[in-house]
């Protein structure tokens, strides 16, 4: 299948993914890549004596090289490559973090700032400050921008279900409320966010409806109202349906369902996005390949929206709830790491994102973007959930931003 029928308004992308791979050229001359340039300068000058001249001339290059170096760039003929960011990030208070995201990612997702509790807490209040300055950072450094969420039964503040009595609101006042949202948040960014998440984490294992409330209020069709009322408030923007553990077969088999639906009526529905929040053993890569197969047989774009790779165990449903510093043996049976990743774990990491890739890279055609959920180790919520207080090394730059062997890794595997 050729990519211009698989996935729409590619053009947009591949303009974004240039600008950026341009931009990516010029960052040595930011301030603290500027610094580390000389200080790796510095560091090779004092070992060019025990090197001919020769020597020291290609590892400066080398070392220059290095540094321009770029997801977006290695990826740029393939998909999108991204980072969720939060709201310090996006007001720019970390100058590495910073430097960082604009070398290496071409889009951006807010991991909070639009969702329904922070930008529309009270029924007349709506709060743009932090997802102004999100936007206003993607447009800066030419990203492409995504909103995330608009539709979830998750961080939606209980008063959007209730009227003023704190009674379950009608299908018609939940819809209204449901519209007036969108239409608001939609519009507000026209033009600057591209593609949104239209409606988040809908379905159950199964692959049946979840009963959150907008279903028990509205009925199975809230789904078809909300994109509607997106598409409405802007006609050229992507609009997506997200979920996580769609690589299960029961649970990809009822997205497409849901997804045919909304084509056979003649719904806008553009895009699925699968939640990459995975481990060192799961998904098994052929259930992840058979999905993004699935999707794309649809006409949509996939896209890998917030992949993260666990390298620690999974607790039991009993043990998430414990409180890991007051328990010994939860703290090394649950966080084996506290001190630094192992280099055995360290390679585990580094061969299961080049496994993961590879299926993107096979899929390329369908794919148009993929994210991480976080910068880096420290941002991330992995070390929160599904318990807290543990460590975890989920992402490709560790704790002071710098490449995990992880990173090389993908640097160096053959794109197709």
């Amino acid at each position: 299948m050729s990519r211009q029928c698989v996935v729409r308004k590619r053009p947009w992308k591949e303009l974004i993914s240039k600008l950026s791979v341009l931009n990516s050229k010029v960052l040595t001359m930011k301030p603290c890549l500027m610094a580390l340039t000389l200080v790796a300068i510095s560091s090779m000058s004092q070992a060019a004596t025990a090197m001919s001249s020769k020597e020291t001339a290609m590892s400066l290059k080398n070392e220059a090289v290095s540094l321009t170096k770029s997801l977006k760039a290695y990826f740029s003929t393939q998909f999108l490559v991204g980072s969720a960011i939060n709201a310090q990030q996006a007001k720019r208070t970390e100058q590495d973090t910073d430097a960082l995201i604009i070398a290496q990612f071409n889009t951006i997702t807010p991991e909070n700032e639009l969702k329904w509790e922070r930008i529309h807490p009270k029924p007349d209040t709506y709060d743009f400050s932090l997802s102004d300055e999100y936007v206003d950072y993607g447009l800066a450094n030419n990203m492409f921008t995504v909103g995330h969420t608009l539709v979830w039964h998750s961080q939606t503040p209980d008063w959007v279900f209730e009227d003023a009595q704190g009674k379950p609101l009608t299908r018609a006042a939940l819809l209204a409320r449901m519209e007036e949202h969108i239409q608001t948040v939609v519009s507000r960014y026209k033009g600057k966010i591209k593609g949104w998440d239209v409606v988040n984490e809908a379905l159950n294992e199964d692959g049946s409806l979840r009963d959150s409330k907008w279903r028990q209020i509205i009925g199975d069709d809230f789904i078809e109202k909300a994109f509607t009322y997106a598409h409405a408030a802007d006609p050229d923007a992507e609009l997506y349906y997200n979920d996580y553990n769609l690589y299960k077969p029961e649970k990809s088999a009822g997205a497409a369902r849901l997804i045919k639906s909304l084509q056979n009526k003649g719904v806008p529905v553009h895009g699925v996005g699968l939640q990459g929040h995975y481990s060192l053993t799961h998904p098994a890569l052929n259930e992840l390949d058979d999905a993004l197969t699935l999707f794309a047989s649809l006409g949509i774009e996939s896209m890998i929206t917030e992949l993260d790779i666990s390298v620690l165990p999974f607790p039991s449903e009993a043990e998430q709830g414990a409180d890991i510093s007051q328990d010994l043996a939860l703290q090394k049976a649950l966080n084996p790491y506290p001190n630094g990743l192992p280099k055995a774990q360290q390679d585990a990491l580094s061969a299961r994102y080049k496994e993961v890739f590879s299926v993107f890279s096979k899929h390329h055609a369908s794919i148009s973007r993929v994210t991480f959920w976080g910068v880096n180790d420290a941002n991330s919520w992995r070390n929160d959930w599904p318990m807290r207080g543990r460590t975890d090394y989920p992402l490709l730059f560790d704790r002071k931003n710098q490449p995990k062997p992880a990173y090389h890794t993908l640097m160096t595997t053959p794109v197709r």
